[in-house]
């Protein structure tokens, strides 16, 4: 695996884009349009491995697909992609389901929330892919770096595909996880992405983003 595609231009994506070029990935960042301010600015800032396209373009380019788009958007980008180009790929998604409508703090989307999660909408919309779901529990300096933090920290992940799960795990350890939780079928992405309202409230009351969880056993 060589080739990723990144659906998002935000702190995430730049964040999970850079790490990868790093790591000697060709990365592909996807947005609405093909020529996103920026989208362009960060390739300009990544050499000759980072390029720049729509969702569909990335989505096309990349042998992995990681979505970072904002929550609220993130079914939409998931049913604009052809599902053609995604069939068989492995799909991460960080992405949570916050509502930022009605400012600070954001709300979890109800119908994406419970019984059901936005991990497990982009996988009924995009069925011939595998998707994984990870990363969504820390802060975006975090994901691709945890040793900032003082301690070891635990990440969890979901999917019903174990192989592709395999592999994601592998990526995360390139970052630096060392302790990865599987916490099942794609249906696990209801427990991490409702650890929002607990990972929102840490990030008022201390004033700090950088933090993560521990599974102490």
């Amino acid at each position: 695996m060589k080739k990723i595609g990144i659906l998002g231009t935000g702190m995430v994506g730049e964040s999970i884009g850079t790490k990868l070029i790093e790591l000697g990935y060709e990365v592909r960042m996807g947005s609405r349009t093909a020529n996103n301010e920026k989208a362009m600015e960060w390739a300009s800032k990544n050499g000759d491995r980072a390029s720049t396209g729509t969702f569909n373009d990335a989505a096309s380019f990349g042998e992995l697909i990681v979505v970072c788009t904002k929550g609220d958007a993130t079914v939409s980008v998931a049913r604009s992609i052809n599902p053609d180009l995604v069939k068989g790929k492995i799909i991460i998604v960080i992405s949570n389901p916050l509502d930022f409508s009605k400012g600070m703090p954001p709300f979890l989307i109800p119908e994406l929330t419970n019984t059901n999660s936005l991990g497990e909408e982009v996988q009924k919309i995009l069925s011939l892919a595998n998707v994984v779901k990870t990363l969504d529990t820390v802060n975006c300096q975090i994901m691709v770096n945890p040793n900032k933090l003082s301690g070891p920290q635990t990440m969890f992940i979901a999917g019903n595909n174990s192989e592709a799960k395999k592999q994601v795990g592998e990526l995360l350890e390139k970052f630096g996880w060392n302790e990865i939780v599987d916490l099942g079928d794609i249906t696990g992405a209801r427990a991490t992405e409702m650890m929002m309202p607990i990972w929102i409230r840490i990030m008022v009351t201390t004033n700090n983003v950088q933090f993560g969880f521990k599974i102490v056993r």
